[in-house]
């Protein structure tokens, strides 16, 4: 192993030992040179060395400047070796990837047969080339291989998709075949080496073929990591025995669709294993509030539990905001340890926006305040899946105040029962406005777009309408449908909406004094948490929806 760091380490920069030697070489015989000379004449030459060197190191800079910005030279397609780090000095174990144990099972094995490749041959199998990473934002994919790196100790080189795509044509090739030169040098020097490329999708999406011949530079940079990858299984297919610069795994993360990847891509022999990595369950929130929990003082009796129920569909990375937002708040009101009410008011900046003291009169703010008040009644009491966090007549954003509800627990499918509940809830603002006023404001706007979007989608998509009308119809070229058809369809949609705004009319009559007391409190406190708002459900003696 030493031999081979040796090795490598002359291979890599034989070229400056060269030029050091060089530079001693002339500067000796310039010395013995200038020795030779007569007195009078070795004046001369040292009076009028100061500005031939100033004149050549001009030269030579526009010279510089003119080959990298004008002529495209190699420092276009040059990266920085920064972008090398030691497995053991990324220093992200294991023990730092919380919330993904089923990934992390299927990482390991990708660990061990990193480390183990020689058992790998002796049954006949083929050496993993790659691992393809899909999630949304946040969720851990880089975390994850530098975890691996950590765990297998060898050099992670990491480059997003990003840096291959520049204006001038064969710059992304370029930089391609240097990274799996550099890799190949590492694997060679350290026994193997892992290539992380970020943002996949950024030269890895699906090619684009001209007509008339021409194709988009990403083509041509995506044609490079094919042929890279293909030749680091040529190498290994041909070799009796395992070399150390076949050693290399290339790792590629995107939160780009599947679908966008190209299909070469991720075909057998390039990307071998796919992980999908979810957004974090409820026990796996659990955990990583406790480990960023760990790095900040807090009070002990926060109920963390609370804190990762109120984070559904957070990523780690939102998590970490979070945990971060509160300190600083907690700093900001000038307090030792952050409090719940610190993480509360986090969560809601992050996900709400800043406030801002608008003046209203007193008819716009009493106008906001039923309508957020028929927006919480109908999600407390119609709503099956979702609670109410928090009621506010406070400017945040473009609004003039909101009702924020939050799922009860994960859901990855939509009945029938909860988009009829969320259609009701956005019209319930409309009803309580005119229950009230006898008229309504623009404020309705917006949720009357998501209602019909919702409703439109029930009858159109999802075969939800009463008539029985089964299938897509969006995926039929309307110039196909028939007006007729396309009437029906319509008037099942104007149906979802009028019986909703029915039911909702009914609820907020029936419950007139309960909208004219949570009004009454919007309108003197502006703000409400989800304990104030139960306790007055209670008063009422009024159940959850999900209360038997």
């Amino acid at each position: 192993m030493i031999s081979r760091k040796l090795k490598l380490f002359i291979k890599v920069y034989w070229v400056r030992f060269a030029i050091l030697l060089a530079i001693l070489l002339l500067l000796v015989l310039a010395i013995w040179g200038m020795m030779s000379l007569e007195s009078f004449y070795r004046n001369i030459t040292l009076a009028q060395l100061p500005m031939q060197i100033l004149l050549v190191a001009f030269n030579a800079a526009i010279f510089v400047f003119l080959y990298m910005s004008v002529l495209g030279g190699r420092g276009f397609t040059k990266f920085s070796k920064k972008i090398t780090v030691r497995g053991e000095l990324v220093n992200i174990k294991w023990s730092d990837v919380i919330g993904m144990d089923s990934i992390k099972e299927e990482s390991k094995e990708v660990v061990e047969l990193i480390k183990d490749r020689v058992r790998v041959k002796n049954i006949g199998g083929k050496i993993m080339r790659g691992i393809l990473m899909f999630g949304p934002p946040g969720c851990g994919k880089t975390y994850l291989a530098k975890a691996i790196a950590t765990e297998t100790g060898l050099p992670f080189v990491s480059m997003s998709g990003s840096e291959f795509v520049e204006l001038f044509v064969g710059v992304g090739a370029s930089r391609m075949r240097q990274l799996f030169k550099r890799a190949r040098e590492l694997a060679y020097g350290y026994g193997g080496c892992i290539v992380f490329i970020d943002e996949l999708d950024a030269v890895g999406r699906n090619r684009v073929f001209s007509a008339y011949g021409g194709t988009e530079e990403t083509n041509s940079t995506q044609n490079q990591l094919l042929a890279e990858m293909d030749g680091l299984q040529e190498m290994e297919d041909k070799s009796g025995e395992a070399r150390p610069e076949q050693n290399i795994v290339v790792i590629g993360a995107t939160n780009a669709p599947e679908e966008r990847i190209d299909p070469a891509l991720r075909r057998p022999g390039r990307f071998d294993r796919i992980l999908y990595i979810d957004l974090p369950s409820l026990q796996d929130r659990e955990k990583i509030f406790e480990y960023y929990l760990g790095k900040v003082k807090y009070d002990k009796s926060i109920d963390i539990g609370r804190l990762a129920r109120k984070s559904v569909h957070k990523s780690p990375a939102d998590i970490a905001n979070v945990v971060k937002e509160a300190a600083l708040i907690a700093t900001r009101n000038r307090r030792e340890e952050i409090k719940f009410v610190d993480f509360s008011e986090a969560i809601e900046r992050i996900e709400l926006g800043l406030k801002h003291k608008r003046i209203l009169t007193p008819r716009e703010k009493e106008m906001v305040a039923y309508h957020e008040s028929g927006h919480l009644i109908t999600t407390y009491l119609l709503h099956p899946t979702e609670d109410v966090f928090k009621a506010s007549i406070v400017s945040r954003r473009h609004t003039l105040g909101v009702v924020w509800p939050q799922p009860r627990e994960e859901l990855y499918t939509q009945s029938k029962e909860k988009l009829l509940a969320d259609v009701k809830v956005y019209l319930s603002g409309y009803a309580a406005e005119k229950l009230k006023f006898n008229t309504t404001a623009d404020g309705v706007w917006g949720d009357f777009k998501q209602a019909t979007t919702i409703a439109h989608a029930m009858v159109w998509m999802l075969g939800m309408s009463e008539a029985g009308f089964l299938g897509d119809y969006t995926a039929i070229p309307q110039s196909q449908l028939s007006d007729s058809i396309k009437e029906k369809l319509n008037n099942e949609t104007d149906k979802i909406f009028k019986s909703c705004l029915k039911e909702v009319e009914e609820l907020l009559k029936k419950e007139r004094p309960l909208l004219d007391r949570f009004a009454k409190e919007l309108i003197e406190r502006e703000e409400l948490d989800y304990d104030e708002i139960d306790a007055i459900f209670k008063e009422y003696g009024k159940m959850h929806t999900n209360a038997a």
